[in-house]
């Protein structure tokens, strides 16, 4: 069990290099010693340095970045299972979304799969390989890194209600279903249980 904390995580990170903090490296140039050269220009390119001059990347919409978060995860879980280890029915439902599913779709299927990640399989930490779990949730409620999985995929599904991308009612039959049965307790324990 747990396999989600070092899952597939789509990440593209901007990486901005200004022009004006550098301009530190410069000071010397303008030191009280140097009074007679009447510094009167610093390096202040603010207004042209290199992120500001290029011109917005284009704002992909929600549905087409949910559908490209759900074949790159389907395809990472994918390349992940290990030898002789089936696809979970929950892949085969990430990977069966058409172009015409909406958001709430791509964002349920993609929370099914997750959390099914996390409570069926083991990953390897080196390989990244997903094998079956054998884990007895209802016994081990009290090992924190059981608590901790949990919690983290408690919170990121309540995160999707506040995003929009999920409604309450979809987030309730999937978090009971999926998360809340596993433990054997009851919804109201389950949050006292997470702290909720």
């Amino acid at each position: 069990m747990m396999a989600v904390g070092s899952a597939f995580v789509p990440a593209f990170p901007t990486v901005t290099i200004s022009i004006s903090s550098c301009r530190t490296a410069f000071a010397p140039v303008c030191s009280s010693q140097k009074a007679a050269l009447r510094c009167s220009t610093s390096l202040s390119m603010t207004e042209s340095d290199f992120a500001s001059a290029m011109p917005p990347k284009p704002e992909i919409p929600m549905k087409e970045k949910l559908q490209q978060t759900s074949k790159e995860y389907a395809e990472s879980i994918r390349s992940n299972l290990g030898e002789g280890v089936d696809a979970p029915a929950e892949l085969l439902a990430l990977e069966a979304i058409d172009k015409d599913a909406n958001e709430e779709t791509c964002a349920a299927r993609i929370y099914e799969l997750m959390i099914e990640q996390g409570m069926l399989y083991d990953q390897d930490p080196e390989t990244g390989t997903l094998t079956l779990t054998d884990y007895d949730i209802p016994s081990n409620l009290d090992i924190p890194e059981v608590k901790k999985e949990f919690s983290y995929l408690y919170t990121y599904g309540m995160n999707l209600i506040k995003s929009g991308l999920i409604n309450i009612d979809t987030m309730k039959e999937i978090v009971k279903d999926r998360l809340i049965a596993r433990t054997g307790l009851s919804p109201e324990e389950f949050d006292e249980w997470l702290g909720y």
